[in-house]
């Protein structure tokens, strides 16, 4: 089955307006946002109604492009603020998707190639860079996927946590395009999805896109992992990632440093699968990665139910580090890392 939905789209000319997938309101629900203004897509990325390193990412760039529209006809100087006021706007959505920053940056430079356009060509190029963002995270996916299904033998078991799938990317994903292009290839795999907790991003997301695709999925609790490794039931462990430090450390949703633990012990190699965009080489290692922190709400009254006693504390961090000396490989739309550290990294990226 071919992928027959599109976690954003834009649809129109540079005047023209974005459509997201809501995904806090899947599986129950199938529903589209209307993000016509810069705030849409703030709090659209804000909520996790669009989420994903790469799709963030591809959402802040319509979102400058959004944030801009009204300014067409203004001067370059009034245009200029403006599409530095909504950058920093947008960027202060979440802090720790580097693909955030990165997209947004990438059309600063644009903004500041050509004093001479005036205000509207300048839109012109916002939009057209925008819309060569997407088509870059599409490729980039595929490539991503054909490289990590080379890791992959037929039969084999594979455990993911989160969701790094067509949701969290403009096109196939990033672990997830690993699955779909051994699938094509003619492999047979049977996919454990962690549920990931507290927002079951793998039980509501990976496991409803593995099954739009007709990939073998089970759901397990994050406290299973443990158990399903020793009944020989995995033999590898892909997942995505939000930012790769310059030394390889990883960061990713929270549980995926305890995954990597029981997967060395159980000497099943872990692979992380992510475009070149999501390394940030300023940072050492990943004890420089800055970790957002959730509401409380989002443990003590997971999906509308009270689940911890009033007044107790809570402890939420959205995102954990895994180190580099415990990822066999990280896969990128360049190739494949091996035991990533900070010299192979660097020739990696060039």
């Amino acid at each position: 089955m071919h992928r027959a939905y599109h976690t954003l789209r834009w649809e129109g000319d540079a005047l023209g307006t974005l459509y997201l997938i809501d995904q806090t309101l899947l599986p129950e629900q199938f529903t589209e946002i209307n993000a016509a203004t810069v705030e849409d897509v703030w709090h659209a990325i804000r909520q996790l109604s669009v989420r994903g390193a790469p799709a963030i990412g591809v959402a802040a760039a319509w979102g400058a492009v959004l944030g801009t529209q009204q300014c067409r006809d203004s001067s370059r100087a009034e245009f200029d603020s403006r599409q530095r006021e909504v950058s920093d706007y947008l960027a202060g959505s979440r802090p720790t998707a580097v693909n955030l920053s990165w997209a947004l940056q990438r059309l600063q430079r644009i903004a500041e190639s050509d004093a001479d356009a005036t205000a509207a060509q300048m839109h012109q190029r916002l939009f057209e860079e925008a819309a060569l963002i997407q088509l870059e995270d599409e490729q980039m996916c595929d490539r991503i996927g054909r490289h990590g299904a080379e890791l992959l033998e037929s039969g084999t078991g594979v455990l993911t946590h989160c969701n790094a799938g067509s949701l969290a990317t403009a096109g196939n994903g990033t672990a997830l395009s690993v699955i779909f292009s051994a699938k094509a290839a003619g492999k047979q795999l049977h996919v454990y999805a962690d549920e990931t907790r507290p927002l079951l991003q793998g039980a509501r997301l990976t496991a409803w896109e593995l099954q739009q695709r007709d990939v073998e999925v089970t759901v397990i609790c994050d406290n299973m992992a443990a158990q399903v490794m020793k009944e020989g039931r995995i033999q590898a462990v892909v997942t995505g990632a939000d930012r790769i430090a310059a030394n390889g450390d990883v960061a990713n949703k929270i549980g995926t440093y305890g995954v990597a633990l029981l997967a060395r012990a159980h000497g099943i190699p872990f692979y992380v699968a992510a475009p070149s965009s999501t390394f940030d080489l300023v940072l050492a290692t990943g004890n420089e990665i800055p970790i957002e922190q959730r509401a409380d709400t989002e443990v003590t009254h997971g999906f509308g139910r009270q689940t911890v006693p009033a007044g107790v504390d809570v402890y939420n961090p959205a995102f954990d580090v895994t180190p580099a000396p415990l990822i066999d490989a990280i896969i990128t739309e360049r190739g494949v890392v091996h035991r990533p550290e900070t010299q192979s990294v660097c020739r990696h990226l060039g």
